[in-house]
């Protein structure tokens, strides 16, 4: 019987397809709808995201000229880059989708109170995308009611855990 291989293993493939999520964006915004991009980034941004070292939650997006453009995302240099780059970490990025698609997320961010925010960074066959969502800001009072279902939850979940010893 032939051993199966394991995908990981494979020279090139990611451990895992998520490389950072924004939780600070499913605190502060109800997400309408989600979009996934791509992303444009130099050699050295791609080698640093293979190793996690990127920060998402400052991150937001903005609209220029029926472009998208992913600003305060923080992708750390590793200290192996090459001596000829100048590494930028918090360089403004620019987001890929359809032309349809963006023309479609301008109409509805210029409704009052909506904005992008990004949500999460993925590889996607071989690839970085950026999911981005349409989201509208929460009231001080949603964000209470988020903090107690989240405490809810843990307590529900103790109450399980001690009860099955």
């Amino acid at each position: 019987m032939a051993k199966k291989s394991d995908p990981t293993s494979a020279k090139g493939a990611q451990k895992a397809t998520r490389i950072a999520d924004n939780k600070k964006a499913a605190y502060n915004y109800f997400f309408e709808e989600r979009f996934e991009a791509g992303l444009v980034l130099e050699g050295w941004e791609v080698k640093s995201l293979r190793e996690g070292k990127v920060q998402l939650t400052d991150g937001y997006v903005v609209i220029r000229g029926g472009e998208l453009f992913l600003i305060g995302l923080q992708i750390n240099p590793l200290h192996t880059a090459s001596s000829h780059v100048s590494p930028d970490k918090v360089r403004t990025k620019k987001l890929l989708m359809h032309k349809a698609e963006i023309r479609r997320l301008v109409g509805k961010v210029e409704q009052k109170g909506y904005t992008l925010v990004p949500v999460n960074l993925h590889w996607k066959g071989g690839k970085v995308k950026c999911e981005i969502a349409l989201a509208k800001g929460k009231a001080e009072h949603d964000k209470r009611d988020t903090i107690k279902d989240r405490e809810g939850k843990r307590e529900v979940e103790r109450a399980m855990k001690s009860r099955d010893r």
